[in-house]
Formats: C-alpha cells, sequence, structure tokens
C-alpha cells in the first residue's frame, strides 16, 4: 500500500491500483523508482512513517480516492467548478473519467460560473473611470488637473462637483428643450428665433467648457479621444461651431456670386444646416454619463446582442412570410393594396409588431385568417425575449448600483 497524507488526512491505495493511471500524479509516484523523481511529485516525504505529503484539499482528495478505488470521478453540486478543475488537474485526472450526466451539469455549472465572472468584471470596468488620482502624479500640473478631474468625472467627490454634475443635466434638458420649440411654428418670430439662439449659444458654451475642463485633466490625451462618452461630448458641441461655419461661407457666397447660383446654394445649404441641427438630439445621450439606469439599458443591450439579433431575425422571416402570404389571397381583389409582396411588407411588420394601423387591411376571409395568423404569431414572438431582457436589465441595473455605492 502507498501511504499518501493530504493535507492531514491520511490515504492508503495499493500499487497496483495506482499503477493502472500512469499518467496520474500518483500513478508516477507509483511507477517511479527514482527517489529524487518522487520528490518532485509530492511537497514532503515522512521517512519514519513511508508517508507522502499534499499539501492539497483534503475534502476534494476524497473523490480522487474514490476515482482510484472505483474508476469513476464522482462531482458534487456544491462544489466549485473552478476549485475541482484545479484539484484534478494538479492530480493527472481527466474529466472524461466522470460520468456524462455529471460532467454535463459541472459542465453547465462551470460554463454559469464563467459567464457571472466576466459580466461582473465589464460591469466594474463600466463603473470605473478613465482616470485614476495616482495617474497624475508626477506629471506637469499633476495636482490641479486631478482637482478638475474630480471636479468634472467624480461628483462623489465634493460638493461643487455634484452642482457641476447637476449643471450637466439641466443643460442637457435645457437644450433638448430648445430645440423642441425652435419647431413650433409660435416660436419662429424674429424674438422666439432670438431667445432659442441665445440659449443654444449659452448651453454651447457650457458643454465647451466642459469638454475642455476634461481634455486639460485627462491623463493620457490617446485614452481621452477613445472614450464613448468623450465623443458623445464632443458630438454635442461641434453641431452649434459648424451652423456658425456655415452661415459665414453662405454670407461670403451671397456676396461673390451671381442670384441663381445663391438660391441654389442656399437651398443646399439649409438642407446641410438641417440635418447638422438636427445631430443636436445626440446631447440627451450625455445624460449617460450619471445616469446609472441608461448605462444599465446600454449594457443589458451590449450582453444580449444575440438574443436581439436572433429576435430581429425572427420579425424578419415573419414579415418575408406573411407578406408573400397575403399577397397571394388579396392581390386579386379590385382596388387592393397588396399589389405586390413588398407592398405588403409594411402591413406584415406593423401586424407583427401588434401596433394595427388599420391603414392597410385584408378584405376576403382568406387574407383576415392571414391576418389573424399574422398577429397572433407577433404576440409570441414579441414576449418570448421580453422576459429574459428584463431579467437581466434589472440585475444588471441592481449591480452597478451595487458598485456605485461600494465606490
Amino acid at each position: 500500500l502507498l501511504n499518501i497524507n493530504v493535507g492531514g488526512k491520511l490515504f492508503q491505495i495499493a500499487y497496483k491500483v495506482l499503477a493502472q493511471y500512469p499518467i496520474t500524479r500518483l500513478g508516477k509516484l507509483a511507477l517511479y523508482t527514482d527517489p529524487v523523481k518522487k520528490l518532485q511529485l509530492c511537497d514532503d516525504y515522512l521517512v519514519q512513517k513511508n508517508e507522502y505529503f499534499f499539501d492539497r484539499d483534503p475534502s476534494i482528495f476524497h473523490y480522487i480516492f474514490h476515482f482510484y478505488r472505483s474508476g469513476v470521478l464522482w462531482m458534487m453540486d456544491e462544489m466549485c467548478p473552478s476549485n475541482f478543475v484545479e484539484e484534478i488537474e494538479y492530480w493527472g485526472i481527466h474529466l472524461k473519467y466522470s460520468q456524462r450526466c455529471c460532467r454535463i451539469l459541472f459542465e453547465e455549472k462551470r460554463d454559469e460560473l464563467s459567464e457571472y465572472l466576466k459580466i461582473e468584471k465589464e460591469l466594474e470596468a463600466e463603473l470605473e473611470p478613465l482616470e485614476s488620482g495616482a495617474q497624475f502624479d508626477g506629471k506637469f500640473l499633476g495636482r490641479f488637473r486631478k482637482m478638475v478631474w474630480n471636479l468634472i468625472e467624480n461628483p462623489y467627490s465634493s460638493v461643487p462637483a455634484k452642482i457641476i454634475a447637476v449643471m450637466s443635466s439641466f443643460f442637457v434638458l435645457i437644450s433638448i428643450v430648445g430645440m423642441t420649440l425652435s419647431t413650433v411654428e409660435e416660436m419662429k418670430n424674429k424674438t422666439g428665433k432670438m431667445w432659442m439662439e441665445q440659449m443654444e449659444m449659452i448651453c454651447a458654451i457650457f458643454f465647451t467648457s466642459e469638454y475642455l475642463m476634461r481634455l486639460i485633466s485627462s491623463s493620457s490625451f490617446k485614452n481621452f479621444l477613445r472614450a464613448a462618452f468623450n465623443a458623445i461630448d464632443l458630438v454635442a458641441i461641434l453641431p452649434f461651431y459648424i451652423q456658425i461655419l456655415f452661415e459665414n461661407m453662405d454670407d461670403g457666397d451671397m456676396q461673390y456670386h451671381e442670384e441663381l447660383h445663391k438660391v441654389e446654394n442656399v437651398s443646399k445649404l439649409g438642407k446641410v444646416l438641417k440635418l447638422i441641427k438636427l445631430m443636436r438630439i445626440f446631447r440627451i445621450l450625455k445624460l449617460a454619463r450619471h445616469s446609472t439606469g441608461l448605462r444599465a439599458f446600454s449594457f443589458t443591450m451590449r450582453q444580449c446582442y444575440q438574443q436581439v439579433c436572433c429576435l430581429l431575425l425572427f420579425i424578419a422571416m415573419g414579415v418575408f412570410t406573411f407578406s408573400a402570404l397575403i399577397h397571394s389571397v388579396e392581390h386579386d381583389v379590385p382596388g387592393t393594396d397588396f399589389t405586390s409582396i413588398p407592398c405588403a411588407w409594411w402591413w406584415a411588420a406593423v401586424s407583427l409588431s401588434t401596433v394595427g394601423y388599420g391603414d392597410t387591411v385584408p378584405d376576403t376571409i382568406l387574407g383576415r385568417m392571414v391576418a389573424f395568423v399574422c398577429i397572433s404569431f407577433g404576440i409570441i414572438l414579441n414576449g418570448m425575449p421580453i422576459s429574459i431582457l428584463y431579467n437581466k436589465f434589472s440585475d444588471y441595473y441592481a449591480k452597478l448600483k451595487a458598485h456605485e455605492m461600494s465606490q
């Protein structure tokens, strides 16, 4: 018998049993004749008791011991998968020796644990600031840049930092309200335009100042440009300056070009300016910087992109299928709107989403039966991913809140 001491507990296994598994650690220990090689396989050797000592977990070694006696590796649900895999790799035993039912459950549990740890790491990275206080040590104006960074990026560092965070959200809302009111007919008079322009200028000055403060307080200009929130800040302030640039170009063209060319140029310029003004809607994304809910929603979409893509695929399949069916039964009806399959796409999309505008409806009995099946399929299709997305969103939101509180 080979005497083995694992973590203070003694086990005895026959040499001939261990020799059946020569690639395992204990199998090599039983087959080697060189004492030096044997000592390399264990942590210590007690000469008086002829025991090989291993500083490992004795509770898991019970399963290793049972494997040598029965030839089957058993695994319990309460064991940590990572710890168990580490132990059996140390003893040189492969998972293939376990029963298939145990191995399937064990691998599922290990995959769940790996996914959980991966999501936890990504959640921590979501809240981890781009800069840390230690990165400013020894740099030019390090103390001043660190103070500015705390003021802009860390709302919980001081009362002024909290005030600036609230002001940032306030100016975003003011900017969105101003953009909305600028489309109201009653606000397009001279006084209304003046107020809107002044409001836009104040918001642009604040956003520009905020962006420049982040820029000068950044310890790495490269990391600053890579950050998604900083890109959003840049998109939020660019439309104002591009609009001023185009308006100045417009004034120059009015002086040097002929009348017809001026009219065409102003028309093209007006379309470009409308598109640039529309870009101001992206300012609302700035709220995600201080909103845990928006961050949790964005994180949920990134984690569930496979489910979302699968849902979009099913919707596309449903649109093509039911538009073809409704066209085949309705195309002969006089005055029908289903003159072709592409013309039926809108009806199929609206019916699958269960919105049902009623602008296009089938007239025949077969068409209504197809519509009923389409709506029923849409209800089932929309109901499947909602629970998954909502559960993950609520879970991620709670974890983000917990991480924020711990920080």
